[in-house]
């Protein structure tokens, strides 16, 4: 079988900590070919330690999307830069994974869902939350309709002192915003597959920016109040066309003891779910609350199985995620994560925004 042959446009962070290790697992599948980075040494250093022998190594993105002999591309630059690459590697005939959001604003993600409809080609948005054991118990609770019709929902998406000190993610010019575009976005995409609703109508946001001169306590350091230009915390209020309701809650920097991120809370006609645990250490799991022989009930999943002095193995859900899109391109089958799903969350929180600035509602 001809190995899948992907480049890289970004070898930052999320590349090293996600990306490059779930695909080195995949070397049966893929061989990492192409490495561009701003800063060369970056991608110098992805080169030796993933790519094969001779690999591409460049600081124009331009080379990677023009070689003819890459299959895949994963954009993982800034979000300022995600529409532009996507678009020109797409149309370059290449299939392509880019990291979250989609893209900065609902134009540029329109302009990369378009692409992919133009060309054929496959576009997946990175939300490797969906493929943690916790969410994908979740969904199959919901399209089982275990919870009955889902009318209401929190998604969570909140840290008590957690503003990232490197990089671009104070830089409102690249980034399009705070912990709302940032993390907000997990939490939203996963309230808005579980109950499988892709038709907002109405949002209303707020946003703050009122801690950044109190970097005090943040478990990355503290941030520089100098050019920090984002919001803190942002919160959002988006109703349904079928009258569902969906409330997001976003902040980097929040007075507040319980903290949750990428976790969702959903109500239905028929019962309750709740996400619990350390989500980012794939340690969640999901209480369900229900009424059974007159009484109301939770459960939650069993301890059974763990086992004295062994601990089994447990797969991050990066890895997962890697997996499906892989396999999706060698089998010809949808990835997990559409675009068109994508493009709606993009809407969601361009609306937050707005709504937040002008202090009016915003239809969609």
């Amino acid at each position: 079988m001809k190995k899948l042959r992907i480049g890289f446009i970004g070898c930052g962070g999320i590349a090293n900590q996600k990306h490059f290790p779930s695909l080195a697992k995949l070397s049966d599948k893929v061989e990492m070919v192409a490495f561009c980075d701003i800063e060369e040494e970056r991608a110098v250093q992805a080169a030796k330690q993933f790519g094969i022998e001779g690999s591409l190594v460049t600081t124009d993105y331009m080379e990677v999307v023009n070689d003819p002999s890459i299959d895949v591309i994963h954009v993982l630059t800034p979000n300022v830069s995600h529409s532009f690459i996507t678009v020109a590697a797409l149309e370059a005939g290449k299939h392509v994974m880019c990291e979250k959001p989609m893209a900065i604003n609902s134009e540029e993600a329109k302009k990369m869902l378009e692409a992919a409809q133009r060309t054929g080609k496959k576009l997946t948005i990175g939300y490797q939350n969906r493929f943690r054991s916790d969410s994908l118990a979740l969904y199959d609770a919901c399209q089982k309709k275990e919870l009955g019709d889902v009318y209401f929902a929190k998604a969570h998406a909140v840290r008590r002192r957690g503003v990232p000190t490197w990089g671009v993610f104070p830089d409102k010019s690249k980034q399009g915003g705070g912990p709302l575009i940032d993390i907000g976005t997990h939490a939203l995409d996963l309230a808005l597959w579980t109950m499988d609703n892709y038709k907002p109508t109405l949002v209303v946001g707020s946003s703050f920016q009122m801690l950044k001169d109190k970097p005090a306590g943040n478990m990355f350091g503290p941030w520089d109040p100098e050019t920090y230009e984002v919001e803190d915390s942002a919160f959002g209020f988006i109703k349904m066309e079928n009258g569902a309701t969906i409330y997001l809650e976003a902040a980097w920097a929040l007075n507040v003891l319980n903290a949750k991120e990428a976790q969702v809370t959903l109500c239905g006609t028929d019962g309750g779910a709740e996400m619990m645990g350390k989500a980012f250490l794939d340690e969640g799991y999901v209480v369900y609350n229900h009424a059974k022989q007159g009484q109301l009930v939770e459960t939650k999943p069993s301890e059974a199985g763990a086992i004295a002095f062994f601990s089994g193995e447990s797969q991050r859900a990066a890895d997962v995620e890697a997996r499906q899109w892989i396999d999706a391109i060698l089998n010809d089958t949808e990835p997990m994560v559409k675009p068109e799903q994508a493009y709606v969350v993009t809407q969601i929180l361009e609306a937050i925004y707005k709504s937040a600035e002008t202090g009016k509602p915003v239809e969609l």
